[in-house]
């Protein structure tokens, strides 16, 4: 749902751009209390991760694909503020390396992929687990539903924007039609994708999700031939230092970012995504504009003056993984070098 220069005229593209830095500039302030020693370094990763699976359109109906948005993703594994930064960054790498999504659009693209889906994934991922079991099974459910809902609103969010400020005199009522109706397909695939994600987390190290905090990994005995969870440890005991440390998480998340970047990549559905197909269909792409960045030597998700197809976008996607993640962890890092010390009666306050 990358928006490129054109669809959006020059004065709702800057308000649009106000609002997404405003956004930044809460997450910033908002991701100092959502990091910490351990997850502070997941961040970039995550934004490495979703970076990856952006690059792998699947196929939703006849000539059109999808992709991962991301935004609830994000902001179920480190949390609603850390999250748009992830999307964020995302974007903006994507907009001045790969010539993906329109630099003047970039504040709508932070807007409606990281703002509108992190806000309405979020809220409703929260309101589903205090109504649900606190069960991994449960948490799970309600990021796939989270997941499903955050793709449709941003398609509604996008046809308010365009409503407003779109370059071309094109029936609203057809365009919001449209992009639901194939936004709600491209949500469940966004849906499984976020589920199985953060499921496999959970099963892992649900200390590291932060939608997850106050589930754990039940310790499994065998009794009378039959596996039961063992009884909790008191809350005095204190935490292994093997599973304070995210290395082994990190690194196999890093791993299977550039292998689905890397490789995977090279089998993504060629067809337009679903706003692509539904601006080519409907009219509203008559006055797109040629991207500021398609000089890049990554443009279009390919190294310049690599004949080989599947070289040049593997190589590309393994260069994106890279610079996400050291950019994502840089950003992290100084964010979490700014977190104000706790003071004993904020303690004393979230203890009670």
């Amino acid at each position: 749902m990358h928006v490129p220069d054109g669809f959006i005229n020059a004065p709702v593209s800057a308000v649009a751009g106000v609002v997404a830095a405003g956004a930044v500039a809460v997450g910033l302030r908002g991701a100092r209390h959502e990091l910490d020693e351990r997850t502070a370094p997941l961040a970039g990763l995550v934004a490495a991760f979703i970076f990856a699976v952006q690059m792998l359109n699947f196929p939703v109906a006849a000539g059109t694909s999808g992709h991962l948005l991301g935004g609830a993703l994000a902001a179920i594994l480190v949390g609603p503020y850390t999250g748009l930064l992830c999307i964020a960054v995302v974007l903006l790498m994507q907009g001045i390396l790969f010539a993906d999504g329109g630099l003047t659009a970039l504040g709508v693209n932070i807007t409606v992929m990281g703002l509108v889906t992190t806000l309405v994934a979020y809220a409703l991922f929260r309101g589903l687990t205090r109504v649900l079991p606190r069960t991994r099974r449960s948490t799970t459910a309600a990021a796939f539903v989270a997941a499903l809902v955050s793709v449709p609103a941003a398609a509604v969010a996008f046809t308010l924007i365009y409503a407003i400020g779109g370059t071309t005199d094109v029936p609203i009522g057809k365009v919001l039609t449209a992009m639901v109706g194939v936004h709600v397909l491209i949500g469940l695939g966004e849906a499984v994708i976020t589920a199985l994600t953060v499921g496999a987390v959970i099963a892992v190290r649900p200390d590291l999700v932060h939608g997850a905090r106050g589930l754990a990994a039940p310790l499994k005995l065998r009794v009378d031939g039959e596996l039961v969870d063992a009884p909790a440890a008191p809350a005095s005991s204190p935490v292994p230092a093997a599973a304070r440390s995210t290395r082994r998480v990190w690194a196999a998340g890093l791993a299977a970012a550039l292998v689905l970047a890397g490789f995977v990549s090279f089998y993504a559905s060629a067809n337009p995504d679903g706003l692509e197909k539904v601006a080519a269909d409907k009219g509203i792409d008559e006055k797109v504009q040629e991207h500021d960045a398609a000089g890049s030597p990554l443009a279009d998700y390919g190294v310049k003056d690599i004949g080989n197809a599947r070289v040049s976008g593997g190589l590309a996607g393994v260069i994106g993984v890279g610079v996400t993640v050291a950019v994502g962890s840089g950003v992290f890092w100084a964010v979490r070098r700014r977190r104000a010390p706790e003071t004993p009666e904020a303690h004393t306050t979230e203890s009670v």
